[in-house]
């Protein structure tokens, strides 16, 4: 991992591939509570091919985690600045939830540094009666268990039971990654997903997009895809069968199997 000091934080960061100027760059920003790891099965598939950029969200594992609230606006901000510290002009850009809307609002601000979206377990903003929801969670965290507090009732909503019964390591690593994000860094990225609402402006999104939805996604129903896809006239719609929120390691190679096809006719 290199570091990046970028709007007053530090972000860590890995790249994979060769840095070619011929290889097109892919840009990953993964889940709340994850961290760059949770890409593998994407570096897998694709780093032969690509430039991959793979980093930390302020808040999340070995970036920089400031106590207080953050702002989704910080977070397009900081992935911004990153492509400018690793001099990447032009990108493919995929993220996950918390990603996914780092990833809409990236799209909608610097619209020429996106070639390509694909927004997986996205939606462009939560209800608002999912408040009391979110301030328990906070509570939850900031007491004496920490995350540990949350770690049960959240992957829960990751993957299915299927996914459970029967890939017990994907699973261990995916808590404890959760339970190592910093809890000042888990309550500013939560605050700042939750309080943004970027459906009245992701219609001037210009680029390809996909929209990649788990079938049985509790976290973000396909309800919210479907809202994307309502705003984002562009926007295509690519179902997973048998996932859950994070659909890029439960289903993996039908995720890659997605992402390659729109890449191939997007690049």
């Amino acid at each position: 991992m290199e570091l990046a000091r970028v709007n007053g934080v530090e972000l860590a960061y890995r790249i994979d591939g060769d840095r070619a100027p011929t290889r097109p760059w892919l840009v990953f920003a993964h889940a709340l509570g994850q961290d760059h790891s949770m890409w593998e099965p994407q570096v897998a598939a694709f780093g032969r091919a690509c430039n991959i950029l793979r980093y930390d969200l302020r808040g999340h594992g070995a970036s920089s985690a400031p106590r207080g609230e953050y702002s989704l606006e910080e977070l397009a901000d900081d992935l911004r600045a990153l492509l400018d510290h690793v001099g990447v002009s032009r990108c493919h850009l995929i993220g996950l939830s918390l990603g996914a809307m780092v990833g809409l609002l990236a799209a909608v601000r610097a619209p020429l540094r996106i070639a390509s979206l694909t927004v997986a377990g996205a939606t462009s903003g939560f209800p608002s009666q999912l408040e009391p929801q979110w301030a328990a969670r906070i509570a939850a965290v900031r007491s004496p268990r920490g995350m540990a507090s949350i770690i049960d009732a959240t992957i829960s909503g990751w993957f299915t039971a299927a996914f459970f019964a029967t890939r017990a390591a994907d699973i261990a690593r995916s808590v404890k990654v959760l339970r190592a994000t910093p809890v000042d860094g888990y309550v500013g990225c939560l605050t700042a997903m939750t309080r943004a609402d970027l459906t009245a402006r992701i219609g001037s999104i210009g680029c390809p997009v996909l929209v990649v939805a788990g079938t049985d996604d509790r976290v973000t129903p396909l309800a919210y895809a479907e809202k994307i896809l309502l705003q984002v006239p562009q926007a295509r719609l690519r179902r997973i069968v048998g996932a859950a929120h994070l659909s890029n390691i439960e289903q993996a190679d039908d995720f890659n199997a997605a992402l390659r096809e729109f890449l191939t006719g997007d690049t």
